[in-house]
């Protein structure tokens, strides 16, 4: 009996077949789980570490500031952050001078996990945005109005842009609680894997979820004198996935076109990826079934197929121009470490259709060389080739 592919159902992940590296320093094996669940090969290359807060002399320098001369308002922006600040003062022997100086002064807390730490704390936050954004913080501090007052802004680790120029273009005094702070990673190997993956388009998507990582993982690349390199594989062919605008400023500084997620999170973002990435691969009608070329393996009719990475290179090299011939020569050029002998072609063409489990994918056309056997009929787009 013959099989209709047309009713075949998908049992394929959204995201299997796609490799997607991890810049994340914190929260990175959470969006490494989110990521594999879907389906997703993962890379992961924190490309920052945060300086422990208790060997931050610019913190301990700053608490001691806003203890002895209070600011009028304080606005934490983080959870971890906050939580670290006090902790970080109890290991000073000044928790209870800094929760004191706190209870007496506007607290302003960014959104419900932040709203969280700061009640663990004991203390009780004046306002919260319900929008989680510091964009809001900002609006209401200047429709109140900050001429003259003193405003401490817990930061995040990277500068929160225009967020303190328009408040000291408000009239306000700005101080930066340096809460924690962002370094290069002690072990740069996985950062300098995942730019050779990236630059060889192995990998099909990098997130992003903080500026640093972004702009850290640009300062790699530029010292090995990879940066063009890197930022054309960004442009054309790897999907920057950014949590937020600011996440992603670092790569539109740069021209690099980013997604990011309508709600900053890190499911939203994974969510992301799940409808882009299958987004952009091609499916084509190929020998009465579908094809979708993805990432390091290949989907055939709802069923994915894992090829090894010569079969991969062939593949794409003849659905570049789908249904044409493309002569042994060529595909030679495009066969990792195969030298110049021709035979290695057919010895890879013939494990890759294997691999696909469907030889009538790939015609051989005598002393021409293959192409994808496209059925026309089934997309006029490709009815010419």
């Amino acid at each position: 009996m013959q099989r209709d592919h047309h009713q075949a159902t998908p049992t394929v992940g959204p995201l299997e077949g796609f490799t997607v590296g991890v810049t994340a320093a914190r929260r990175a094996d959470e969006l490494g789980a989110l990521l594999l669940r879907r389906g997703a090969a993962v890379l992961h290359a924190p490309a920052l570490r945060i300086v422990p807060l208790s060997d931050d002399s610019e913190l301990l320098t700053a608490t001691k500031q806003l203890i002895d001369h209070a600011p009028d308002v304080v606005i934490a922006t983080t959870a971890i952050g906050f939580r670290g600040w006090v902790e970080a003062a109890d290991g000073w022997g000044l928790g209870d001078a800094l929760l004191n100086r706190l209870r007496d002064i506007e607290l302003l807390a960014r959104g419900p996990k932040v709203k969280g730490a700061v009640r663990a704390a004991g203390l009780t936050e004046k306002w919260s945005p319900a929008s989680e954004s510091m964009a809001e913080v900002l609006d209401r501090l200047l429709e109140e109005g900050v001429d003259g007052r003193r405003i401490a802004v817990q930061l995040h680790g990277e500068p929160l842009p225009g967020f303190v120029e328009s408040l000291r273009a408000g009239g306000a005094e700005v101080v930066g609680v340096p809460v924690y702070r962002w370094m290069p990673p002690d072990d740069l190997g996985p950062v300098d894997r995942l730019l050779d993956a990236t630059v060889a388009r192995a990998v099909d998507a990098i997130t992003f979820t903080s500026a640093p990582a972004a702009a850290s993982l640009l300062d790699r690349a530029e010292r090995r004198g990879m940066r063009e390199e890197l930022l054309d594989a960004l442009r054309h062919d790897v999907l920057p996935a950014c949590v937020g605008p600011v996440t992603a400023l670092p790569l539109e500084a740069h021209d690099v076109p980013t997604s990011q997620p309508e709600r900053f999170r890190l499911g939203p973002l994974v969510q992301l990826l799940t409808s882009e990435l299958p987004g952009r691969v091609r499916p084509l009608p190929v020998a009465g079934r579908r094809l979708e070329i993805r990432g390091h393996a290949v989907v055939v009719d709802g069923e994915l197929r894992t090829v090894p990475p010569a079969g991969m290179a062939l593949l794409r090299a003849l659905a570049r121009r789908p249904g044409w011939v493309v002569a042994r020569a060529d595909l030679l050029k495009v066969l990792p470490g195969a030298g110049r002998d021709e035979h290695a072609v057919e010895t890879a063409m013939a494990r890759l259709r294997t691999a696909l489990g469907s030889p009538k994918l790939i015609q051989t056309v005598v002393k021409r060389g293959y192409r994808l056997a496209l059925d026309p009929a089934a997309d006029t787009k490709y009815a010419d080739a």
